[in-house]
């Protein structure tokens, strides 16, 4: 009553009403709703409602009486931990009033109960009657809910907290943009500005530095800040700076990372998917940068571990190193790196958030979240009727018979030959496989997945692809029949592009016990004549028959007539197609130059006019073909 009228109350009621404190003209800017309590008014049950809903309590004593200092340990601390959950306790202030009518402090027997229960946030003495820490003790009210010190420090150990430190270990790490140990003062500064929106002057950081220098011997390395010493600057602040640092690192008040900042809405129209965007690719190379100390363009073991000390486990399995591109030493190489991520958002957008988050894509980007870093495509059919797409990645999907050759034709596009797909152990094998090709220039990503061949539980994941394959083994007379039934019965009337794939074509080739021949079965359905495949050789795979997998993918409406000889082919088409568009395009061109000219000139009858532009025509069309013909010997 003495906060809200700003003077002691003549005669003051057994219980105050309940009070709600506008944001507005709090410190904090968060409304505060207070609660009184009477036990010569309210019953126990009431007691026990208001503490389960409380978010801090404020215990209040009478400095002079003993019997009342007596029962904050006696009755209230433990009723009110007997109301509470071990592992959420909520934060207590003890509030010693009446202080006016006492020369001495209570706070010698008041710091002894402190140290017992760890509990207690503060202690505070005041008067109702003459005003005194009034507001003060309101302030420390709402600091102990926003800015609480139980879940940073251990009193009784006097050192931070595991959970703590793992949080502040993380901070620097992410902070640490050049992962030498230390913060310099570029780093400082970029610290100090995404915490509290302002730099430090060269002075200010001089003496920061000074202050850890003066308090610990190794809080100062080659002229930066150490962990230990960003953790001193930390804790010898309040602690409104401990938490405006680990909020905006995506903190809560348990020192969780939020599911807010790990995961933000992202929302995926169907048949759209999932891709990385340019500057998410310059973040991710940032850190494989930061990372690779020895610049071999590959990640070590411990070089992946220290990548992923940032993460509160390990993501990748020993299966990645069978999914994306690896050294001669099994190491990830900088491309299979970005595949690696790449394949994780175009699988599993949220889990390629979360991850982003763990390294604080947001943050050192300045992002409102990590959703920043994704882009949606378009639907795919919008790709289908415009006849040109904008995506960068694209599924192939690899059916076939057990024993087939899928799996070693998803090694093979990671370059590996035979011999090395020997060398993968059993429990570690990866049914993906992702890689770039390079379709006229561009630069795309085919990621191949590999369908377990059960026939009758093919799901709509199964189907679900840009392109498809056709594993068959040439040496097993069995093989082709599985291929065909999956063709005749998912893909006959579907306008996926499709490709048979002869296995294992260094073995001899026997006759399929079908009715029809792989080749008789592709001249039949208007498909490619079966693309011989083999992994078993001296050198890596060649990369030819994934380019143009790639190139179907990108152009699955080329399935027109084929201007070669054999009249039917598909994935031979786009080349076909990029000719028959730059003669469109010339010939618009031209019939725009006559119009144009036309137009212009309208009153120019004489054949002069005319003579100049039929020659002007000319020209243009013999420089748009010579163009063609020079870009179509430079691919």
């Amino acid at each position: 009553m003495s906060l809200v009228s700003e003077e002691f109350p003549d005669e003051v009621p057994l219980r105050a009403e309940e009070i709600t404190i506008p944001a507005d003209v709090t410190p904090e800017r968060v409304p505060t709703h207070i609660v009184d309590y009477s036990e010569a008014e309210q019953s126990d049950e009431q007691l026990y409602q208001e503490i389960s809903k409380a978010n801090v309590i404020c215990i209040v004593y009478s400095v002079n009486n003993k019997k009342s200092i007596e029962k904050v340990t006696s009755h209230w601390i433990p009723l009110i931990n007997d109301r509470t959950d071990k592992d959420s306790r909520v934060p207590l202030i003890l509030v010693g009033n009446k202080s006016d009518l006492v020369e001495h402090s209570s706070m010698e027997t008041i710091l002894p109960i402190m140290n017992q229960y760890q509990d207690i946030e503060t202690c505070v003495e005041c008067s109702a009657k003459n005003l005194k820490n009034i507001s003060e003790l309101f302030y420390y009210a709402q600091k102990a809910v926003l800015h609480p010190t139980g879940p940073l420090y251990c009193p009784e150990e006097k050192e931070l907290k595991p959970s703590c430190i793992k949080a502040l270990t993380r901070i620097f790490k992410v902070s640490d943009l050049d992962n030498d140990g230390i913060l310099n003062d570029n780093e400082l500064n970029f610290f100090q500005r995404t915490c509290f929106n302002t730099p430090l002057a060269p002075q200010a950081l001089e003496d920061v530095k000074n202050v850890v220098r003066r308090n610990m011997n190794d809080g100062v390395k080659d002229n930066g800040l150490t962990l230990k010493g960003l953790n001193t600057v930390l804790f010898r602040g309040r602690h409104e700076t401990t938490w405006t640092v680990l909020r905006r690192f995506g903190y809560d008040d348990d020192l969780e990372l939020t599911q807010e900042y790990l995961f933000p809405l992202l929302k995926i129209p169907p048949d759209c998917t999932t891709e990385l965007n340019h500057n998410a690719y310059l973040f991710l190379q940032s850190v494989f940068d930061k990372h690779d100390k020895d610049r071999d363009c590959a990640l070590s073991p411990e070089e992946v571990k220290d990548l992923f000390k940032v993460f509160p486990y390990m993501p990748w399995g020993p299966d990645v190193n069978n999914t994306v591109c690896t050294n001669e030493q099994g190491w990830i190489t900088y491309q299979g790196y970005l595949s690696q991520w790449t394949l994780t958002t175009y699988l599993d957008v949220q889990r390629s958030l979360e991850y982003l988050g763990y390294l604080g894509y947001s943050i050192i980007y300045e992002q409102e979240s990590q959703a920043a870093a994704i882009t949606v495509t378009r639907n795919k059919r919008i790709d289908l009727q415009k006849k040109q797409t904008q995506r960068s990645v694209f599924r192939c999907n690899v059916l076939g018979a057990r024993d087939s050759g899928k799996s070693g034709f998803l090694q093979a596009f990671l370059g590996r030959n035979l011999q090395r797909q020997r060398r993968i152990r059993e429990d570690h094998k990866s049914f993906y496989a992702i890689s770039t090709t390079y379709v006229y220039g561009q630069e795309k990503y085919l990621l191949l997945h590999e369908v377990m061949p059960d026939f009758d539980f093919l799901s709509e994941a199964d189907l679900a692809c840009d392109v498809v394959c056709l594993v068959y083994d040439v040496n097993n007379p069995r093989s082709f029949e599985y291929c065909a039934k999956v063709y005749k019965q998912y893909f006959i009337d579907s306008k996926t592009p499709c490709v048979v794939i002869a296995a294992k074509s260094d073995l001899h080739e026997v006759r399929q016990h079908y009715s029809l021949s792989p080749h008789e079965f592709c001249r039949k359905h208007k498909l490619h004549p079966p693309q011989p495949f083999t992994c078993n050789s001296t050198e890596a795979p060649s990369k030819d028959l994934y380019t143009r997998l790639t190139t179907m993918a990108m152009y699955p409406y080329a399935r027109l007539r084929c201007m070669c000889t054999c009249n039917r082919c598909t994935y031979c088409l786009c080349q076909n197609l990029l000719k028959l568009e730059l003669l469109r395009g010339i010939k618009a061109q031209l019939r725009r130059v006559v119009f144009n000219r036309h137009m212009a000139q309208a009153d120019l009858k004489n054949s002069t006019f005319w003579l100049r532009a039929s020659v002007g025509a000319t020209v243009f069309a013999v420089l748009g073909f010579a163009m063609y013909r020079a870009l179509l010997k430079q691919r």
